[in-house]
């Protein structure tokens, strides 16, 4: 049984201003250097979809994030487009039915998520920080713990401690255990923190760890 968590008291973010514009000073300067360094990887990405499946090569979804605004997260394509045909949003699961040809491949090594630097980009994400999820998914998990709303204080991000050690998110325990992990992160993050989870999600991309 999901049992409620709630904290009796405000948390406070763990960065001040000066960490916050160096955050997103950074994520402006690398996301612009993997975009132009990664521009090959893309295009081979984007020709053997093409090849090997029909449809559309990316994916766009929205998503609520900072300050509780929604916006459309990019991913190249991984699930048939005929998915969440009745309107009713789905978890995706490891090894997901829906999974197009080469979609395993990119989800096992994260490669689809590199679409995911025009987010960073435009502003609406950061390297590291929660993941972003549907408001389908916010509306339950607020119902369990409220606390979620403290997530809207930080921008989204493409990794975070929960994505490396929380494993596949799939059901709604694992959602609660990662908004304790978000809310650990919020309080205590500083870009040292950030420094050491975007170095870990790399070791474990190279290394071929499954997370």
């Amino acid at each position: 049984m999901i049992q409620e968590t709630t904290l009796d008291i405000e948390i406070t973010d763990g960065m001040n201003g000066a960490e916050r514009a160096a955050k997103r000073a950074f994520d402006i300067v690398a996301a612009l250097v993997a975009l132009l360094v990664l521009s090959p990887l893309f295009v081979v990405i984007i020709l053997a979809l093409k090849l090997k499946a029909r449809g559309p090569v990316f994916f766009r979804q929205e998503r609520i994030g900072f300050r509780a605004r929604p916006f459309y997260i990019y991913k190249f394509r991984t699930m048939r487009t005929d998915t969440e045909q009745d309107g009713r949003p789905q978890l995706a699961q490891t090894d997901d039915e829906r999974l197009i040809p080469l979609g395993h491949l990119l989800r096992t090594h994260h490669l689809d998520e590199l679409p995911q630097l025009v987010n960073i980009l435009k502003g609406e994400m950061s390297f590291v920080g929660p993941r972003p999820e549907r408001q389908y998914f916010i509306d339950q998990i607020m119902a369990q713990n409220s606390d979620y709303r403290y997530i809207f204080r930080m921008r989204p991000g493409a990794t975070s401690k929960a994505t490396i050690y929380n494993g596949y998110t799939d059901t709604m325990e694992k959602m609660l255990v990662r908004l304790q992990m978000d809310l650990d992160y919020y309080q205590h993050r500083s870009l040292r923190m950030d420094a050491q989870i975007l170095l870990t999600t790399l070791k474990y991309v190279f290394s071929g760890k499954n997370f």
